[in-house]
């Protein structure tokens, strides 16, 4: 008696053993196209993580700011009444949200916000000696601006502190301005001036942003600004950057304040994010279905010459069905085998890309990885791929006739 599963897995075993060559070739096909899926996923998503490390890495994941300044009408207008009248825009000023100290354990409250720092940020000039440069002032409450853009990991010099009278630069400015960590510099806005100890030098990901910030304790910053007791915004970080935009939207809709997702600030970085998706899942899609293809075609042309061994197998008593799940167990073997070599060759990719790809510093342009869970999947999609591509070839063999395939 014929008993799955061990007749189906001895005959297809034999049938691939037999077409060892054609076996072998449409595994090394699999794993090919397997290997370039893992790979390309893995590129794709450390690219798009480094990337938005690097742009995250410096700002907010949400802004909360005052609403803007607006003209109001000198009167209001009946319905039907013409009106000619020419509004220029109001300068806009520094302003302080409103309640920022009541808001903040509010928004810390939120469900998936990781951290709130209120800043108090204006413009103005460092001066040393004769040397001088326009700045961006920032000043912060040092452990809550840390939890929102992870200050102190950027430290290259010096120790991360904001005490009065102290200020932490970044690392081009210093430079431009000749100083270290130590030294002295005055920081001026308008007619207000105020010498400050430089505690440590930082890189920001973005040579600008290192060329013109100066970072200094709150009360610092609202002295120098004009801004006593205020915050011009305040920033808050989320445990999931993907939310922040709908997020932003709730809020908008529920507080009178202005709010900015990194989404709404970085629309073109978003857009390119998404472009790159859409080609990896193509590209992803485009192999499939060449694997597809292959798997489908090597088992056509096994059916075609197995012929005769299909019709002896049924005049023994193989029912349709049997002969259905040989080949069926054909494409499984070769899915999980091209899966396994597919996934080793993706991860040889990836330690050649991590240890031989070096950008103008020496150092590797980004670190990708494969996460177990992403291989396991692309090996489950590979493997179901070639279940389903031997569907045509199975049912082919089994509507065989016994008699006409044994006379081929």
């Amino acid at each position: 008696m014929l008993i799955w599963p061990g007749f189906e897995w001895r005959v297809a075993l034999r049938f691939l053993r037999e077409g060892r060559m054609q076996t072998v070739l449409i595994i090394v096909g699999v794993a090919a196209g397997v290997a370039v899926i893992a790979y390309i996923s893995a590129l794709i998503n450390g690219l798009q993580s480094n990337t938005l490390a690097k742009t995250l890495g410096a700002q907010a994941h949400i802004t909360l700011r005052a609403p803007d300044n607006r003209v109001l009408p000198a009167a209001l207008h009946g319905p039907g009444e013409a009106v000619l009248a020419d509004t220029q825009p109001r300068a806009q000023r520094l302003r302080s949200v409103a309640n920022w100290q009541a808001l903040v354990p509010v928004l810390e409250a939120l469900p998936g916000v990781a951290g709130v720092s209120p800043m108090v940020s204006g413009s103005g000039l460092a001066l040393r000696g004769e040397a001088w440069q326009a700045i961006a002032l920032m000043g912060v409450e040092l452990d809550r601006y840390d939890r929102v853009v992870g200050l102190r990991s950027k430290v290259v010099s010096g120790s991360a502190r904001l005490a009065p009278g102290e200020a932490i630069v970044g690392r081009e400015l210093a430079a431009d301005l000749g100083v270290r960590v130590g030294d002295r510099l005055t920081v001026q806005t308008g007619s207000v001036s105020d010498a400050v100890r430089v505690t440590a030098l930082v890189d920001l990901g973005v040579k600008d942003l290192n060329r013109r910030t100066v970072i200094v304790p709150l009360r610092a910053a609202q002295s120098l600004l004009a801004l006593p007791g205020g915050a011009t915004h305040l920033d808050l970080t989320l445990e999931d950057v993907w939310v922040a935009q709908s997020l932003a939207r709730d809020l908008q809709s529920r507080l009178p304040y202005k709010l900015e997702s990194w989404q709404e600030s970085n629309a073109q970085l978003v857009s390119a994010l998404n472009a790159q998706s859409i080609s990896t899942a193509i590209i992803r899609g485009v192999v499939l279905a060449v694997v597809v293809l292959g798997i489908a075609s090597v088992l056509v042309v096994s059916v075609v010459q197995k012929g005769r061994e299909i019709g002896i197998l049924r005049a023994m008593g193989a029912t349709r069905g049997q002969v259905l799940r040989v080949f069926l167990v054909q494409g499984a073997v070769v899915g999980v085998l091209g899966s396994v070599l597919g996934l080793l060759l993706a991860v040889a990719l990836i330690w050649v890309f991590t240890h031989f790809v070096r950008g103008s510093d020496g150092l590797p342009l980004f670190f990708i990885t494969l996460p177990p869970a992403m291989a396991l999947q692309v090996a489950l999609i590979a493997s179901v791929c070639g279940v389903l591509a031997a569907v045509a070839p199975a049912r082919r063999a089994a509507a065989l006739d016994p008699a006409q395939a044994i006379r081929m």
